[in-house]
């Protein structure tokens, strides 16, 4: 990509940034379309517009963001989605900071270009031709970022703009509370200020070959404030040594607090009051096989009350729920199809005729062959049939289809954190028990899978993943090596004549691999959340968990690893076959070439990305098509606007992989720090935008995707110091050695912050549950609330579940 491909990709997504965002403000201000943007509100009974103001003004919801706090994001969007904000940051300080990194940074520009001639570090500038274009075109780039993130702070606000650097002090020392976003700020205000002088000062490209470019020699100007432009052996190599050290510091020191901050979140929402039926249940899995003359609710009730007699209150055995589940959905489907002929035929009386006309169907193949029937009344008989049928199945579910799977319920949440974190029998195979997730996420058909089978599908899912992202590594290389310009043409002739338009060419060169790549990664998550839940995982959270971690190892080892050694093995096959000696130092020489492409990939993501995400384009078509045209029903509306959670995991993963490429490139390429934090800052604040007001939490479970995301931190860190010791062998830096150490810290603060935190994550701590409940719970309710739905009935009682249920003991309940 050359330097105008680059200012065109950034600039015009820029530009439709600003145009989404206009867009955002004058759609979401229509009566109409409230039920789009303002869902999560509507939902929990607010107004649309409430704790903020409907005015003209399109940075307004920026002011409303800004000022809401933690405790908002718990209140109406869960612990999880304030987790995630701890992941990428708290408080209006980030851009501030944000805004101090771009304006030392220009700052320091607008002195080299003014004075012509420094000293720096006992170097001297030579005031060139070259040096007052290079530093011109950095000046420039400059002032765009700071201009950028100016305007997103008054646009915010604050009404700190005149006191912004007097308190700069405080803010930076503030900024020991920030996660990613911090470590981003804190490491650019050291690296960009003096990586930055220390490799343009040098004269590495210019005197060698291009091998040393972070642009493929088509974009010089980021070439010289690289560390490719430093002399291999340099002194100045010593700079950005220790700015690795400075990294990786930084993110232990932010990590620890980050920790230590989610932790308290999560024992807060322990404690709280307020009754969870979650907190009175253990998932029993394992039961052992049953005596002779012995049902499996009468063993789990005889062995837990046995354990604890004076808190046991009832056991809800797992049943095999397939037949019964089937004839329930279709039962539903009869429901929703009566309630839509019904909507038709009222809809039909309006225009005049005082009857109306009643909807048919035909019975036969798809509805397009067979008997034509009266709808309403062909559904009426259909649920007139499924009834009785659905409670025989039920009866026969109860009683013969149990599985060795049960939830047992205490009458004290004490009893109950105790129990899911004993160990009660000495097999491990047996009688093993969790902590209950949400009865609205428990993967039912995995309940039943034995303990051995779920070591061996978690081993075979391992390897299936494994070979996926092997051979992903094979389009992802095709994509990253043939979605240019002179490839396509070679393949294609026929498009000569179209990408040969100038503008047209411009744009292509732009975006073509970014949105090919974007577009082959669409593909994948919904794969290995499949897999994820073939290995037996019992909750929907923790499987979105595994699904997380399995699709960033994928991102990072074949987005960013195989597009950079792709391009690598491309650029220098040639040179390979020449000196097979010579691979490693070739590879490490040609890895910064991707920098441009990868800072491109991340302008793209946070600009057009963010600015979709804002504005609801595309849901907002998609429900008024549904609203004109297919939806009759309150039921059908609902359905076409419901926006669903924040899929954490798509985000996360994609949250890190850019984390990933910009503590890799921060060293080699400091210019990329400035979009890394703009990435950050905007998911900040637009995420934060559609937790308070758009997303619907679909689980809650307390913070428990934090230590997933610490250890994926942790290892895009040791990642990024890998690649810098190697970087500097490539080098030929004496003291590259230097940088072992830094892989062995992080591996021991990860060990360190696991032994210290992660089982607090795991278990409920007892000090946590035997905090006071404002009332005494409802036990039916809560045990009630983990009756599968095709199980519930309006005729339901103990007698129709005696085999499956246990009786009610005779305790009271507590705390």
């Amino acid at each position: 990509m050359d330097f105008t491909s680059f200012l065109t990709s950034l600039a015009t997504s820029f530009v439709i940034f600003l145009v989404l965002m206009l867009l955002f403000t004058w759609l979401s201000r229509k009566p109409g379309n409230t039920v789009v943007y303002y869902p999560n509100r509507i939902l929990k009974g607010m107004e649309p517009w409430e704790g903020g103001s409907r005015t003209r003004n399109p940075c307004a919801w920026i002011r409303e963001v800004m000022s809401s706090t933690e405790r908002d994001i718990i209140n109406l969007s869960g612990l999880d989605t304030a987790v995630y904000f701890v992941f990428l940051s708290t408080e209006e300080h980030m851009a501030i900071s944000a805004l101090f990194v771009t304006k030392v940074f220009m700052g320091f520009l607008e002195c080299k270009l003014m004075m012509g001639m420094q000293y720096f570090h006992g170097y001297t500038i030579i005031p060139s031709r070259h040096c007052r274009q290079w530093l011109a075109f950095a000046l420039n780039l400059s002032k765009f970022c700071s201009f950028a993130m100016a305007k997103s702070l008054s646009m915010c606000n604050l009404n700190k703009s005149l006191h912004i650097w007097a308190a700069i002090d405080t803010k930076v020392a503030q900024a020991s509370r920030l996660k990613v976003l911090g470590i981003l700020v804190l490491s650019g205000i050291i690296l960009l200020p003096v990586l930055l002088p220390v490799a343009a000062t040098d004269d590495n490209i210019k005197s060698s070959s291009s091998k040393n470019s972070t642009s493929k020699g088509t974009f010089n100007h980021f070439d010289k404030l690289s560390i490719g432009n430093v002399t291999a052996r340099s002194p100045r190599l010593w700079a950005f040594l220790l700015a690795t050290y400075w990294v990786s510091f930084v993110t232990y020191y932010l990590l620890w607090k980050a920790y230590n901050h989610v932790s308290a979140l999560r024992a807060d929402a322990l404690m709280s009051p307020e009754v969870r039926p979650e907190q009175f249940a253990i998932l029993v899995r394992d039961v052992p096989a049953v005596h002779k003359g012995q049902t499996i609710k009468e063993q789990v009730d005889s062995y837990f009350k046995y354990i604890y007699p004076e808190t046991f209150y009832r056991s809800l055995v797992v049943t095999d729920n397939k037949e019964v589940n089937k004839i329930y959905e279709e039962l539903e489907g009869y429901k929703k199809k009566l309630a839509r002929a019904e909507a038709i035929h009222a809809e039909s009386k309006k225009g005049g005729n005082g009857e109306g006309t009643r909807p048919t169907l035909k019975i036969g193949c798809l509805g397009l062959i067979g008997k034509k029937v009266d709808s309403i009344e062909y559904f009426n008989e259909k649920i007139k049939e499924l009834i009785p049928k659905l409670e025989a199945e039920q009866k026969v579910t109860l009683r013969e289809k149990q599985q060795r799977t049960a939830l047992v319920f205490f009458s004290s949440r004490v009893a109950a954190a105790s129990a899911a974190q004993s160990l009660h029998a000495q097999m491990v195979d047996k009688w093993t028990v969790t902590e209950a997730p949400e009865s609205r996420e428990l993967l039912w058909n995995n309940l039943k899978i034995k303990f051995f089978q779920r070591q061996l599908r978690q081993y075979m899912v391992y390897i299936i993943v494994a070979l996926t992202i092997l051979f992903y590594m094979i389009p992802i290389g095709v994509i990253s090596a043939f979605t240019t310009l002179d490839n396509l043409k070679k393949l294609l002739p026929f498009i000569k004549p179209v990408v040969n338009i100038g503008s047209l060419k411009t744009v292509l060169e732009a975006y073509l691999p970014q949105l090919a790549l974007l577009l082959f990664l669409a593909l994948l998550p919904k794969l290995l959340l499949f897999l994820s839940k073939v290995e037996g995982i019992p909750s929907q959270s923790h499987a979105v968990r595994a699904a997380s971690g399995k699709y960033f190892y994928f991102t990072v080892l074949n987005v960013f690893i195989g597009v950079t050694l792709s391009g690598t093995l491309f650029s220098t096959l040639k040179s390979i076959q020449k000196n097979t000696s010579g691979i490693f130092k070739l590879l490490a020489d040609s890895l910064p070439g991707n920098a441009t492409f990868f800072l491109t990939f991340v302008a793209l993501k946070f600009f057009i990305g963010y600015g979709l995400e804002l504005s609801r384009i595309v849901p907002l078509i998609i429900y008024h098509v549904k609203r004109k045209y297919l939806c009759k029903t309150e039921a059908e509306l609902k359905a076409a606007w419901f926006p669903g959670d924040l899929s954490y995991g798509t985000r996360v993963p994609n949250d890190l992989l850019t984390l990933t490429i910009v503590f890799c490139y921060s060293c080699i390429s400091p210019l990329i720090i400035p979009f890394g934090v703009l990435y950050f800052a905007l998911g900040w604040l637009i995420l934060r935008n559609q937790a308070l007001k758009v997303y619907v939490p679909s689980y809650e479970s307390y913070g428990r995707m934090w230590p997933h995301m610490f250890k994926r931190v942790v290892a895009a860190l040791i990642l990024y110091q890998i690649l810098m010791f190697g970087y500097f062998l490539s080098k030929e830096f004496f003291y590259a050695p230097v940088l072992i150490l830094l892989p062995i810290f992080s591996l021991i603060f990860a060990f360190i912050c696991q032994k210290k935190f992660y089982r607090s994550f795991c278990d409920t701590a007892l000090e946590v549950a035997c905090n006071e409940l404002k009332e005494t719970p409802n036990m039916e309710y809560i045990f009630r609330s983990y009756i599968p739905r095709c199980l519930s009935s309006e005729k339901l009682d103990d007698d129709q579940f005696d085999d499956a249920l246990s009786h009610v003991s005779k305790t009271g309940s507590s705390v």
